[in-house]
This record gives structure tokens, sequence and C-alpha cells, in this order.
């Protein structure tokens, strides 16, 4: 039987077209969100369209293919030192955010990024604008920036638990639809500077069915070493799904845009999400286009310099 090898992967011939369909199924264009389009979470798919599910060799390749050039990328952007690319992870817990991070990102030299978990704030981080801490995490240019969580913490779980309003002593004022839209164009605002300044901005929703999830916090509950990931809140926010949904869903439709889209990727397979994680990732540094700089005159020089004097 004949084998081929393409984009790096070898497989026989009767693999060949299962190969093309899952390539074609894990493209990020799929998963992005237009502006202006209306986003229904309970009616966007939490699984990919892929030919086999059950094979993950080829997702699995897939990845790793999209870490090397992730990889060569970034390289490439961190010596230009003129752009920067930041990374929002969202989603409901045990959607996969930190082992998507964590698999999306190996091999990739980890002097390139910068990596913020935003946890509930703190006292001294409440007396600022909502803003603050979010300004302080960004990456400088030539950098990679994560968000593990984000400032749409603000517009979502606030949303959802309203009781939370109270502990960031805002002026008295009306928490009604105008006080959550001027929130969304305060972030649209935010992501825009962002962009004339430099940065790319690339955020994920990663979409995780309800039984899915009941699966995965089982499981965690089950095994002591992940134990320590277990929070009593991941059961409460559970039990406000449809509120969170809700929320997500009017997040995304306010805030996505040519200049930083939201990706709504299903959740329910690890690999394949990993993999469009990845693909959309590696799109987003091509557009860029960083390049190595190049030397200026008195470089050339002292290289010139130093060949000789290293070849004596």
């Amino acid at each position: 039987m004949r084998v081929f090898a393409e984009n790096g992967v070898c497989f026989r011939q009767r693999e060949r077209h299962t190969f093309a369909m899952t390539e074609e199924a894990l493209q990020g264009h799929r998963y992005r969100v237009a502006p202006g389009a209306t986003v229904d979470l309970a009616s966007m798919a939490t699984l990919p369209a892929l030919a086999d599910r059950k094979d993950k060799r080829f997702l699995r390749s897939l990845l790793q293919q999209r870490v090397e050039r992730f990889s060569e990328l970034q390289d490439k952007l961190y010596g230009e030192g003129r752009q920067a690319l930041l990374l929002v992870f969202q989603g409901m817990d045990a959607a996969g955010k930190d082992s998507t991070i964590k698999r999306v990102t190996a091999g990739v030299n980890p002097q390139g990024f910068r990596v913020a978990d935003f946890v509930r704030p703190t006292a001294l981080e409440m007396k600022h604008s909502w803003l603050h801490r979010h300004w302080l995490a960004l990456p400088e240019r030539g950098r990679i920036g994560i968000f593990n969580r984000s400032h749409y913490e603000e517009v979502v779980t606030v949303r959802v638990r309203p009781e939370l309003i109270a502990e960031r002593k805002l002026p008295p004022r009306r928490i009604d639809d105008e006080f959550w839209s001027e929130r969304l164009a305060d972030i649209v605002s935010f992501e825009q500077h962002l962009c004339r300044n430099g940065f790319s901005v690339v955020k994920f929703f990663l979409h995780v069915s309800k039984s899915e999830q009941r699966r995965r916090l089982v499981k965690r509950i089950g095994d002591p070493d992940k134990h320590w990931k277990f929070d009593l809140a991941d059961l409460e926010a559970r039990s406000l799904w449809a509120g969170y949904q809700q929320a997500y869903g009017t997040a995304i439709q306010a805030t996505t845009t040519t200049e930083a889209p939201w990706y709504v990727v299903p959740a329910d397979d690890k690999p394949a999400m990993r993999a469009i994680v990845a693909a959309v990732v590696v799109d987003a540094l091509e557009a860029m286009a960083p390049e190595y700089p190049q030397p200026d005159a008195k470089l050339r020089r002292d290289i010139g310099t130093a060949q000789r004097t290293l070849s004596g």
C-alpha cells in the first residue's frame, strides 16, 4: 500500500481523504465570530465537524505542526521587538483553558511569554479602575501575552452575580443595561487602543457543553492529584449555566471586531480544540509577518571585525 507524506505527516492512501477532511475542519475561520453577527451559544456546536473524532493521531500531528510553526514565528516576533500578541482565553469551568495553553505553547521559548491568570481581584486592585490590573499585565512589544480569564470576567461573572458589584465600591448608580453596555464599549475601546499601538488581539471562548463539563468535574473530583483544582464555586457557576451562557453571548457579540476577533471553539473534544486554537494563533502571527531586524551599518562593521578576529 502506498504511503504519502503531507505537511510532514506520513499516512496510508486510505487515510489521505480523512486527513484532508480533518485539516479542513480545523481551519480557524470556521469558528471566527464576524462583527455584527448574532451570537446564540446554545445553537453553536461544542464538537467540531471532524471526519473521525476517534483518530487522535491526526490531531496530535496537526497540533505539533502548528506548535513548531508557532515557535518559529514567536522567535521572529521577539527578535523584531515592534509588535505584541495578546491571546485571551475564556470559558466555563473545566472547559480546558489551562491544558490548552499548556499544550499549544509547549516547546515555545518561555522568554517570549507573559501569562496572567486573573482570579478574584484583591482589595487593592478594586480601588482602581476595573481595567487597571489588565493594563499592568499586558506584554511589552516583542512578546506574547496570555490572559487566562481576563477583563471579560467583569462583564460576565460580575453580571451574572450582581452581588459582586458591591465589592467594587463604585459611585452610586443604577446597575442596568446601560451600565453593562458602557463596560462593553470600554472593552472595545481598550482593545482598539492596543491594536493601534502594535498589538494583535485574539480571543477564544472554549465552548464546552454542560454534560461534558459534568463529566470532567466528576473526573476531577475522583482524581486525588486534581483535587487542588476543585473549587465549590465551580458548582455554583454551573447552577447559573443559562445566565453565564447569555452573558458570554452578549459580550462576544458586542466586542468581536475585525481587529480583535472572537473565536468560539468547540471544546468537548480537547485534542481537536487544541489543534484549532494553535491554527488560529499561527494564522494571527503570520498575519503580523514578523521579521528578524536587519543589521545597520555599524553592526555590519562590528560583525566584520568579529569575523576577522575569530578567524585569526
